[in-house]
Protein backbone atom coordinates (compact mmCIF):
# COMPACT_ATOMS: atom_id res chain seq x y z
CA UNK A 1 0.00 0.00 0.00
CA UNK A 2 0.81 3.63 -0.48
CA UNK A 3 1.93 5.29 2.66
CA UNK A 4 3.39 8.77 3.30
CA UNK A 5 6.91 8.77 5.74
CA UNK A 6 8.52 11.70 7.17
CA UNK A 7 11.82 10.55 7.43
CA UNK A 8 13.48 13.70 9.22
CA UNK A 9 12.64 16.93 9.64
CA UNK A 10 11.86 18.79 5.57
CA UNK A 11 12.09 14.83 3.74
CA UNK A 12 8.96 13.18 3.24
CA UNK A 13 9.30 9.76 1.31
CA UNK A 14 6.38 7.70 -0.34
CA UNK A 15 6.83 4.49 -0.25
CA UNK A 16 5.25 1.33 -0.42
CA UNK A 17 4.36 -0.71 2.44
CA UNK A 18 3.00 -3.84 3.66
CA UNK A 19 -1.05 -3.38 4.95
CA UNK A 20 -1.80 -4.12 7.71
CA UNK A 21 -2.55 -7.33 9.51
CA UNK A 22 -6.56 -7.94 10.26
CA UNK A 23 -7.33 -5.84 13.12
CA UNK A 24 -7.17 -7.32 16.90
CA UNK A 25 -10.13 -7.55 19.39
CA UNK A 26 -11.62 -4.25 19.94
CA UNK A 27 -10.08 -2.90 16.68
CA UNK A 28 -11.16 -2.08 13.14
CA UNK A 29 -9.54 -1.47 9.70
CA UNK A 30 -10.04 1.36 7.90
CA UNK A 31 -9.11 2.31 4.50
CA UNK A 32 -8.39 6.63 4.44
CA UNK A 33 -10.07 8.51 2.53
CA UNK A 34 -8.85 12.02 3.48
CA UNK A 35 -6.03 13.31 5.14
CA UNK A 36 -6.37 16.76 6.49
CA UNK A 37 -2.38 18.98 7.05
CA UNK A 38 -2.84 20.67 9.92
CA UNK A 39 0.01 23.33 12.37
CA UNK A 40 1.19 20.02 13.76
CA UNK A 41 1.80 18.56 10.49
CA UNK A 42 3.38 21.51 9.37
CA UNK A 43 5.76 22.09 12.76
CA UNK A 44 6.78 18.22 12.35
CA UNK A 45 8.25 19.01 8.74
CA UNK A 46 9.87 22.23 10.12
CA UNK A 47 11.41 20.30 13.15
CA UNK A 48 9.77 22.04 16.27
CA UNK A 49 6.77 19.90 17.10
CA UNK A 50 7.19 19.48 20.79
CA UNK A 51 6.86 15.35 22.00
CA UNK A 52 7.72 14.10 18.31
CA UNK A 53 10.26 11.71 16.75
CA UNK A 54 11.44 10.51 13.19
CA UNK A 55 11.04 8.80 11.40
CA UNK A 56 7.05 9.20 11.11
CA UNK A 57 3.75 9.01 9.28
CA UNK A 58 1.94 12.17 10.15
CA UNK A 59 -1.92 12.60 9.48
CA UNK A 60 -4.74 12.40 12.15
CA UNK A 61 -7.46 14.62 10.55
CA UNK A 62 -8.83 11.56 8.75
CA UNK A 63 -11.97 10.53 7.09
CA UNK A 64 -11.89 6.91 6.22
CA UNK A 65 -14.23 3.70 5.54
CA UNK A 66 -14.13 0.71 7.52
CA UNK A 67 -12.92 -2.42 5.55
CA UNK A 68 -13.33 -4.89 8.70
CA UNK A 69 -14.12 -5.06 11.85
CA UNK A 70 -11.98 -7.17 14.60
CA UNK A 71 -13.70 -9.08 17.37
CA UNK A 72 -14.72 -6.86 20.00
CA UNK A 73 -17.62 -7.20 23.39
CA UNK A 74 -17.98 -3.18 23.05
CA UNK A 75 -20.93 -1.85 22.21
CA UNK A 76 -21.24 -0.29 18.52
CA UNK A 77 -23.39 0.24 15.66
CA UNK A 78 -20.42 -0.45 12.89
CA UNK A 79 -20.16 -2.22 9.90
CA UNK A 80 -18.06 -2.60 6.97
CA UNK A 81 -19.14 -0.01 4.48
CA UNK A 82 -19.16 2.67 6.89
CA UNK A 83 -18.09 6.26 6.30
CA UNK A 84 -16.44 7.94 9.25
CA UNK A 85 -13.92 9.97 10.85
CA UNK A 86 -11.37 9.34 13.39
CA UNK A 87 -10.49 10.43 17.22
CA UNK A 88 -6.79 10.19 17.20
CA UNK A 89 -6.04 10.50 21.00
CA UNK A 90 -5.31 6.94 22.00
CA UNK A 91 -5.57 7.15 26.11
CA UNK A 92 -4.35 4.96 28.50
CA UNK A 93 -8.15 4.51 30.44
CA UNK A 94 -6.05 3.90 33.76
CA UNK A 95 -4.13 7.34 34.75
CA UNK A 96 -5.99 9.71 37.16
CA UNK A 97 -6.37 11.79 34.21
CA UNK A 98 -8.65 9.41 32.76
CA UNK A 99 -10.74 7.92 35.53
CA UNK A 100 -12.06 11.88 35.85
CA UNK A 101 -12.74 12.17 32.24
CA UNK A 102 -9.90 13.96 30.89
CA UNK A 103 -9.03 11.54 28.42
CA UNK A 104 -7.07 14.53 26.16
CA UNK A 105 -5.36 15.20 29.18
CA UNK A 106 -4.02 11.49 29.51
CA UNK A 107 -0.57 11.18 31.04
CA UNK A 108 0.54 8.28 28.53
CA UNK A 109 -1.53 10.04 25.44
CA UNK A 110 -0.17 9.03 22.18
CA UNK A 111 -2.01 10.99 19.38
CA UNK A 112 -2.09 9.21 16.20
CA UNK A 113 0.63 10.94 13.24
CA UNK A 114 2.36 12.34 16.43
CA UNK A 115 3.65 10.19 19.15
CA UNK A 116 3.10 7.00 16.67
CA UNK A 117 2.57 6.14 13.05
CA UNK A 118 -0.70 8.05 11.35
CA UNK A 119 -3.12 7.86 8.76
CA UNK A 120 -0.85 9.17 5.75
CA UNK A 121 -1.18 5.98 4.34
CA UNK A 122 -4.41 3.78 2.34
CA UNK A 123 -5.01 1.45 5.24
CA UNK A 124 -4.31 1.56 9.22
CA UNK A 125 -6.55 -0.52 12.01
CA UNK A 126 -7.38 2.12 14.81
CA UNK A 127 -9.65 1.15 18.21
CA UNK A 128 -13.11 1.22 17.82
CA UNK A 129 -13.98 3.57 20.12
CA UNK A 130 -12.14 6.22 18.39
CA UNK A 131 -14.18 5.47 15.20
CA UNK A 132 -17.23 7.90 15.37
CA UNK A 133 -19.64 7.37 11.61
CA UNK A 134 -21.68 9.44 9.52
CA UNK A 135 -24.42 8.70 7.02
CA UNK A 136 -24.21 12.02 6.47
CA UNK A 137 -21.26 13.78 5.92
CA UNK A 138 -19.25 13.81 3.20
CA UNK A 139 -15.03 12.39 3.15
CA UNK A 140 -14.07 16.48 3.13
CA UNK A 141 -16.25 17.28 6.07
CA UNK A 142 -15.18 14.13 8.24
CA UNK A 143 -11.63 14.87 7.46
CA UNK A 144 -12.30 18.20 9.55
CA UNK A 145 -14.12 17.12 12.27
CA UNK A 146 -10.56 16.55 14.28
CA UNK A 147 -9.45 20.32 13.42
CA UNK A 148 -12.77 21.53 14.35
CA UNK A 149 -13.10 19.48 17.70
CA UNK A 150 -10.17 21.70 18.83
CA UNK A 151 -11.86 24.75 18.89
CA UNK A 152 -14.92 23.32 20.32
CA UNK A 153 -13.06 21.93 22.66
CA UNK A 154 -10.89 25.20 23.71
CA UNK A 155 -14.26 26.94 23.63
CA UNK A 156 -15.67 24.64 25.87
CA UNK A 157 -13.26 25.79 28.36
CA UNK A 158 -13.77 28.88 28.16
CA UNK A 159 -17.25 28.98 29.38
CA UNK A 160 -19.06 31.46 27.06
CA UNK A 161 -21.62 33.82 28.16
CA UNK A 162 -23.83 35.09 25.40
CA UNK A 163 -23.07 38.43 24.60
CA UNK A 164 -19.41 38.76 25.25
CA UNK A 165 -16.90 40.08 22.93
CA UNK A 166 -14.08 37.29 21.85
CA UNK A 167 -11.43 37.79 20.19
CA UNK A 168 -9.44 35.16 18.33
CA UNK A 169 -5.70 35.63 17.50
CA UNK A 170 -4.45 33.95 14.36
CA UNK A 171 -7.29 32.56 11.63
CA UNK A 172 -5.78 29.63 10.29
CA UNK A 173 -7.81 26.68 10.48
CA UNK A 174 -7.91 26.59 14.16
CA UNK A 175 -8.68 29.49 14.76
CA UNK A 176 -11.51 29.70 12.04
CA UNK A 177 -13.04 26.78 14.22
CA UNK A 178 -12.83 28.31 17.10
CA UNK A 179 -14.55 31.39 15.88
CA UNK A 180 -17.30 29.35 14.32
CA UNK A 181 -18.07 27.72 17.96
CA UNK A 182 -17.45 30.93 20.11
CA UNK A 183 -20.28 32.22 17.49
CA UNK A 184 -22.50 29.52 18.05
CA UNK A 185 -21.98 29.55 22.05
CA UNK A 186 -23.64 33.73 21.69
CA UNK A 187 -20.36 35.47 21.79
CA UNK A 188 -19.29 38.64 19.22
CA UNK A 189 -16.25 36.97 17.77
CA UNK A 190 -13.22 39.47 16.77
CA UNK A 191 -10.57 38.14 14.58
CA UNK A 192 -6.84 39.40 14.98
CA UNK A 193 -4.06 37.95 12.32
CA UNK A 194 -0.95 39.62 10.80
CA UNK A 195 -1.50 37.86 7.10
CA UNK A 196 -3.78 39.84 4.71
CA UNK A 197 -4.49 36.72 3.04
CA UNK A 198 -5.97 35.12 5.89
CA UNK A 199 -7.92 38.56 7.34
CA UNK A 200 -9.93 38.46 3.52
CA UNK A 201 -10.98 34.64 4.31
CA UNK A 202 -11.91 35.73 7.91
CA UNK A 203 -13.87 38.58 6.79
CA UNK A 204 -16.21 36.19 4.79
CA UNK A 205 -16.79 34.18 7.69
CA UNK A 206 -20.54 34.66 8.92
CA UNK A 207 -19.26 33.91 12.48
CA UNK A 208 -16.61 37.09 12.44
CA UNK A 209 -18.21 39.86 13.30
CA UNK A 210 -14.64 42.19 12.96
CA UNK A 211 -11.31 41.52 11.28
CA UNK A 212 -8.64 43.28 13.08
CA UNK A 213 -4.87 44.00 11.50
CA UNK A 214 -2.41 42.62 13.95
CA UNK A 215 0.45 44.68 12.42
CA UNK A 216 -1.10 47.56 13.83
CA UNK A 217 -2.06 48.56 17.33
CA UNK A 218 -4.80 46.69 17.97
CA UNK A 219 -5.64 48.07 21.26
CA UNK A 220 -6.42 51.14 19.76
CA UNK A 221 -8.30 49.09 17.27
CA UNK A 222 -10.53 47.29 19.91
CA UNK A 223 -11.49 50.74 21.38
CA UNK A 224 -13.65 51.07 17.90
CA UNK A 225 -15.46 47.77 17.69
CA UNK A 226 -15.78 46.48 21.59
CA UNK A 227 -18.20 49.12 23.93
CA UNK A 228 -16.12 48.48 26.60
CA UNK A 229 -12.32 48.68 25.05
CA UNK A 230 -11.38 44.99 26.01
CA UNK A 231 -12.75 42.12 25.36
CA UNK A 232 -13.37 39.30 28.46
CA UNK A 233 -12.26 36.23 26.20
CA UNK A 234 -8.99 35.97 23.93
CA UNK A 235 -8.69 32.47 22.07
CA UNK A 236 -4.56 32.41 20.56
CA UNK A 237 -4.81 30.32 18.50
CA UNK A 238 -1.63 30.87 16.33
CA UNK A 239 1.07 29.12 18.32
CA UNK A 240 3.95 32.06 18.37
CA UNK A 241 5.33 32.98 21.21
CA UNK A 242 5.72 36.89 20.49
CA UNK A 243 1.64 36.33 19.73
CA UNK A 244 0.93 34.73 22.81
CA UNK A 245 2.53 36.62 25.03
CA UNK A 246 1.71 39.86 23.88
CA UNK A 247 -2.19 38.32 23.69
CA UNK A 248 -2.00 38.57 27.76
CA UNK A 249 -2.42 42.34 27.55
CA UNK A 250 -5.11 42.05 25.26
CA UNK A 251 -7.82 40.65 28.06
CA UNK A 252 -10.37 42.62 29.91
CA UNK A 253 -9.79 42.58 34.08
CA UNK A 254 -11.53 39.05 35.29
CA UNK A 255 -11.25 37.90 31.54
CA UNK A 256 -10.15 34.96 30.49
CA UNK A 257 -6.55 34.22 28.09
CA UNK A 258 -7.37 30.46 26.04
CA UNK A 259 -3.88 29.13 25.18
CA UNK A 260 -4.88 27.07 21.96
CA UNK A 261 -1.80 26.63 19.84
CA UNK A 262 1.43 26.09 21.66
CA UNK A 263 5.18 26.01 20.79
CA UNK A 264 8.39 24.73 22.11
CA UNK A 265 9.76 27.08 24.09
CA UNK A 266 8.26 29.27 27.38
CA UNK A 267 5.39 31.67 28.09
CA UNK A 268 6.46 34.59 30.23
CA UNK A 269 3.85 37.47 31.55
CA UNK A 270 4.19 40.07 34.14
CA UNK A 271 2.98 38.49 37.50
CA UNK A 272 2.02 41.99 39.29
CA UNK A 273 0.01 42.57 36.34
CA UNK A 274 -1.59 39.12 36.19
CA UNK A 275 -3.15 39.60 39.76
CA UNK A 276 -4.09 43.26 39.14
CA UNK A 277 -6.59 42.37 36.66
CA UNK A 278 -7.23 38.79 38.36
CA UNK A 279 -7.22 36.71 34.64
CA UNK A 280 -7.47 33.49 33.89
CA UNK A 281 -5.42 31.37 31.34
CA UNK A 282 -6.11 28.41 30.67
CA UNK A 283 -4.29 25.78 28.25
CA UNK A 284 -7.08 23.52 25.47
CA UNK A 285 -5.49 20.75 24.57
CA UNK A 286 -6.83 18.09 21.69
CA UNK A 287 -10.82 17.47 22.63
CA UNK A 288 -13.09 14.80 23.73
CA UNK A 289 -15.82 12.42 22.46
CA UNK A 290 -18.33 15.00 23.39
CA UNK A 291 -16.46 17.32 20.74
CA UNK A 292 -16.50 15.22 18.31
CA UNK A 293 -20.55 14.81 18.55
CA UNK A 294 -21.02 18.32 18.77
CA UNK A 295 -19.33 19.00 15.91
CA UNK A 296 -20.76 16.68 13.83
CA UNK A 297 -24.07 17.57 15.15
CA UNK A 298 -23.04 21.17 13.73
CA UNK A 299 -21.95 20.30 10.50
CA UNK A 300 -25.43 17.75 10.10
CA UNK A 301 -27.47 20.26 10.93
CA UNK A 302 -25.56 22.76 8.89
CA UNK A 303 -24.98 25.26 11.90
CA UNK A 304 -21.69 25.08 10.12
CA UNK A 305 -20.28 25.06 6.68
CA UNK A 306 -16.89 24.10 6.39
CA UNK A 307 -16.75 22.68 2.73
CA UNK A 308 -15.12 26.43 1.49
CA UNK A 309 -12.25 25.93 3.63
CA UNK A 310 -10.77 23.06 0.98
CA UNK A 311 -8.87 25.79 -1.23
CA UNK A 312 -6.24 22.85 -2.33
CA UNK A 313 -6.93 18.73 -2.93
CA UNK A 314 -3.48 17.30 -4.39
CA UNK A 315 -2.55 13.97 -4.63
CA UNK A 316 0.50 12.32 -2.44
CA UNK A 317 2.62 12.95 -4.55
CA UNK A 318 1.97 17.51 -5.11
CA UNK A 319 1.28 17.32 -1.45
CA UNK A 320 5.16 16.08 -0.70
CA UNK A 321 6.00 18.79 -3.51
CA UNK A 322 4.09 21.63 -2.65
CA UNK A 323 4.70 20.96 1.48
CA UNK A 324 7.15 23.37 1.83
CA UNK A 325 4.83 26.18 0.43
CA UNK A 326 2.52 25.57 3.15
CA UNK A 327 4.36 27.17 5.60
CA UNK A 328 3.76 30.32 4.29
CA UNK A 329 0.38 31.82 5.45
CA UNK A 330 0.80 34.29 2.16
CA UNK A 331 0.32 30.85 -0.06
CA UNK A 332 -3.57 31.41 0.65
CA UNK A 333 -3.89 27.41 1.06
CA UNK A 334 -6.56 27.52 3.97
CA UNK A 335 -7.04 23.83 4.56
CA UNK A 336 -5.00 21.90 2.40
CA UNK A 337 -6.28 17.88 1.97
CA UNK A 338 -5.28 14.52 0.25
CA UNK A 339 -6.59 11.56 -1.00
CA UNK A 340 -4.59 8.72 -1.90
Amino acid sequence: MKTVILQEPGQFNLVETFPPASPETDEVQVRVRRVGICGTDLHAFTGTQPFFNYPRILGHELAAEIVEIGPTALQHDLKVGDHCCIRPYINCGVCDACRRGVTNACTRLQVLGVHRDGGMRELINVPIDKVHKSTILQDEELAMVEMLSIGCHAVRRANITPGEYVVVVGVGPIGLGVAQFAHLAGAHVIAVDVSESRLAFARQQKAIEQCLDGRQDVLEQFKTVIPDGMPTIVFDATGNPASMMKSFGYVASGGKLVYVGLFQGDITFNDPEFHRRELMILASRNATAQDFKHVMDALETKKIDVKPWVTYSPSPEEMIRDFPMWLDPANGVVKAMFSF
